[in-house]
């Protein structure tokens, strides 16, 4: 074919991507490359692709010493020797991964192989890298020989610009991206992760495939769709499209029958069967149509996640264990040893299916109840402050039952002094158990142009914020530096970039939820009032006044360190 074809099976390929048109790649402006790729510009010529991807990679920052092709043809003859490519091993980090063939010959599948073991050779720092068989099969594709596929491989692997993601090399970077996808299929495919959680015996790991998904299982003329827009996007178009493919098995087999046991292969057999149901062009329209946060909300959800993991000891894999120190997300409300007034096992269950993934192996601890501890708003504030984040449960005397997941420690209250300031993340949530189960989100979550609707509300008195959205009482910042997931202080950030979800004195605990939803307490801690607007939901948590019957404030109980 032509000077990028030799490792290519071209009896395998699509006819439209074996086109040899004269094309160059003339532009150089990211916004103009960004539409290019987004479009499949240069899908449909092999010679293109391959310019686009060397223009692509050769402008990845990276380290000083870099292998190059010259390193490969020196060390390829030493580290293989007189063994046959198709029987080199692969190294441990690759964590017995696919291989795909991505119409690869003969030749081009052994020489993935090579290539892997002299990647091996030159970075002794990567410890788990899955995707590096997938990615070394796709470059392949589009190299001139071995060695320039290698020196490829390496730069994405020695890229050392701190804000630039691209493939993880770590246990802890990629249990951290796993935990990541979780929490973002838990706000964005809402109907999806219930599905996973009415089905799959352990959610945590059907989302731990989620890169499998798309290094692969996906058929090649769709993983090199997404490879291009990577290139030039970066890490996180990928979470946009596990997300999108997520969105659409829901789509097509959810109304099916699906087995706890088999799950995980469902969804597999459904991303390599993609092409009877969506196209390359409706996948990417579909991930792209997904709201999603800024790269540095993204990022500050990892450095979150893999504190959370590095605080539970789970840094490398275990090879005794096939997904190390995980519980099963349903197994982690222990029914032998919860027992609440308020809600079930089943019902505490589903709740701890909604809470960020880094707080889901925890254990419930009760902290305090009325039934115990009395209606003392300063008990209350007593037995919660030191613990973060905390759970919210309310029982009405009319049987109905709400609730609110709370971030941030109750101390915070005590920055406006005397009087009444908003604190908490955009993680935080109100919920409804009873009469009917709903979850209502902070509402810049879901509509965050309202973040800069109203101005920066402090210091509210108490009727006055009771009756407001939390979306008054939101800073206004531009949507790119508000951090939805998380609590600024952890990283240093100015406060003010910190959404305020809930306040408390020493006459009232005011908690606002997304879509408008919002609790009131009194004092005493018997009786409460709700509010809501009607723009988003017309369903309110409970009647618009109510008594409460009992209360519980619950924390959460790390059982994996130490």
């Amino acid at each position: 074919m032509d000077e990028y074809g030799r490792f290519v099976d071209w009896d395998k390929m699509e006819a439209g991507a074996q086109s040899q048109e004269g094309k160059e790649l003339s532009c150089s402006e990211f916004q103009e490359l960004k539409q290019l790729a987004r479009q499949g510009y240069w899908a449909k010529s092999h010679a293109l692709r391959a310019k686009a991807y060397q223009r692509l990679i050769g402008a990845i920052p990276c380290r000083t010493v870099t292998p190059d092709a010259s390193v490969y043809r020196d060390i390829v003859g030493k580290i293989v020797g007189r063994r046959g490519a198709g029987s080199l091993p692969l190294p441990e980090f690759v964590d017995d991964s696919l291989v795909p063939t991505y119409c690869l010959n003969a030749e081009g599948v052994g020489a993935v192989r090579k290539i892997i073991l002299c990647v091996a050779n030159q970075f002794p720092d990567i410890s788990f890298c899955p995707a590096l068989p997938s990615v070394t099969a796709l470059l392949l594709h589009y190299s001139r020989d071995e060695a320039e596929c290698f020196e490829q491989v390496c730069r994405i692997l020695a890229c050392n610009d701190p804000s630039r993601r691209l493939i993880d090399q770590t246990f802890l970077a990629f249990e951290s991206s796993c935990m990541t996808f979780g929490d973002l299929v838990n706000k964005h495919c809402q109907a999806a992760h219930k599905l996973m959680v009415a089905v799959a015996e352990d959610v945590l790991e059907v989302y731990s495939d989620w890169q499998r998904w798309l290094f692969g299982e996906l058929p090649m003329p769709y993983a090199a769709r997404v490879f291009d827009v990577f290139l030039v996007e970066g890490y996180k178009v990928l979470y946009r499209v596990a997300l999108a493919l997520l969105k659409f098995f829901h789509k097509v087999r959810g109304g099916r029958p699906l087995a706890a046991e088999s799950i995980q292969q469902d969804i597999r057999a459904f991303v390599r069967d993609i092409g009877s149901a969506v196209s390359p062009e409706r996948l990417l329209e579909k991930a792209f149509a997904i709201r999603l946060f800024s790269r540095k909300e993204i990022q500050l959800l990892q450095m979150a996640n893999e504190k959370a993991l590095q605080q539970k000891g789970i840094t490398v894999k275990h090879k005794s264990v096939a997904s190390p120190q995980r519980q099963n997300v349903h197994l982690a409300v222990h029914a032998e040893n919860f027992k609440s007034e308020i809600v079930s096992v089943k019902e505490m269950r589903d709740i701890w299916s909604w809470i960020p993934e880094r707080f889901a192996l925890c254990q419930p601890l009760l902290l305090f109840t009325t039934l115990e501890h009395g209606c003392s708003l300063s008990r209350f504030y007593s037995h919660s402050e030191g613990h973060e984040p905390t759970l919210l449960l309310i029982k009405t005397t009319a049987k109905e039952v709400c609730g609110a997941y709370l971030s941030t420690d109750w101390s915070a209250r005590r920055r406006g002094g005397n009087k009444l300031s908003f604190f908490g993340t955009g993680e935080c949530f109100v919920f409804r158990l009873q009469p009917e189960v709903e979850r209502y989100e902070w509402v810049i979550i879901r509509h965050p142009e309202l973040a800069s609707a109203g101005p920066e509300a402090e210091n509210h008195s108490s009727a006055a914020a009771a009756s407001r959205l939390p979306s008054s009482s939101v800073p206004a910042e531009p949507s790119d530096r508000l951090s939805p997931f998380l609590s600024a202080r952890h990283f240093n950030l100015p406060s003010k970039t910190a959404s305020m979800f809930m306040a408390g004195s020493s006459e009232c605990i005011i908690i606002g939820g997304g879509d408008g939803q919002a609790l009131y307490l009194d004092a005493d801690l018997n009786h409460g009032r709700t509010s809501h607007c009607n723009t988003f939901n017309n369903q309110p948590l409970c009647s618009e006044s109510f008594q409460i019957s009992v209360l519980e404030v619950w924390g959460f109980r790390d059982t994996m360190s130490g």
